[in-house]
């Protein structure tokens, strides 16, 4: 058997946990990894406006609110080529894989019925039950709760029955932390973990001197 030197490629994808982050129930891969992927941040802050008699030193009050945005291709072509291997495909096309994604953003058809059960029994105020935990895991540096926000999906070739074949898909995260989940909770140690290993990639990075800024020394 021959070897190769190529690295084996990481697929970036998401993993659904049971609410409260208790047993895996599903993984998902992506089945292409993304060119970009575009984060953004809101800073929790206060002071340091201007404000009343004078400006007040300012003050993070908490971890920025992450968002994340990236961009999918879901593609049937490979698995066509051997349809005996991929029935699901032959049948479905890709339709299996959006709906995995589909639901994500919606409760199940039990909870629904559930709910409107409580509803009709006369129940005043009904909590809707927790969702389950997904995390984006993007390599093994990089694992997050998030809360899916946003997912368009765009089908662009479709076989005879309709089923569709090709898609993009764009998917709006937002990263979970303590201030959303609470300390004891299991997506929020997952945040720590995720700040913890962000601190230590800062601590790797070089530092410029004075002299590069321009400066023999601060004012």
């Amino acid at each position: 058997m021959g070897l190769s030197s190529s690295p084996r490629l990481v697929k970036g994808g998401l993993v659904v946990l049971a609410p409260g982050g208790g047993a895996v129930k599903r993984q998902v891969a992506l089945q292409y990894n993304p060119d970009t992927l575009t984060r953004s941040y809101q800073v929790q802050g206060v002071g340091g406006d201007g404000g009343g008699e004078r400006a007040q030193p300012f003050r993070l009050k908490g971890p920025a609110v992450e968002t994340i945005k990236l961009e999918a291709e879901i593609d049937a072509t490979d698995q066509l080529q051997f349809p005996d291997q991929h029935p699901a495909a032959v049948a479905f096309g890709i339709a299996p894989q959006l709906a995995v994604l589909e639901a994500l953003v919606h409760p199940s058809v039990d909870e629904l019925v559930a709910h409107d059960a409580l509803a009709s029994s006369g129940v005043l105020e009904i909590v809707p039950p927790e969702a389950p935990l997904v995390l984006f895991v993007w390599g093994p540096q990089r694992v997050v709760a998030v809360r899916v926000t946003e997912l368009s999906v765009t089908e662009e070739a479709f076989d005879p029955a309709l089923n569709p074949l090709r898609a993009r898909v764009s998917l709006g995260l937002r990263v979970l932390g303590t201030d959303d989940l609470g300390f004891a909770h299991a997506g929020a140690r997952i945040f720590l973990e995720h700040l913890r290993g962000r601190e230590s990639l800062a601590a790797k990075a070089g530092s410029a001197t004075l002299a590069t800024l321009g400066l023999g020394s601060l004012p």
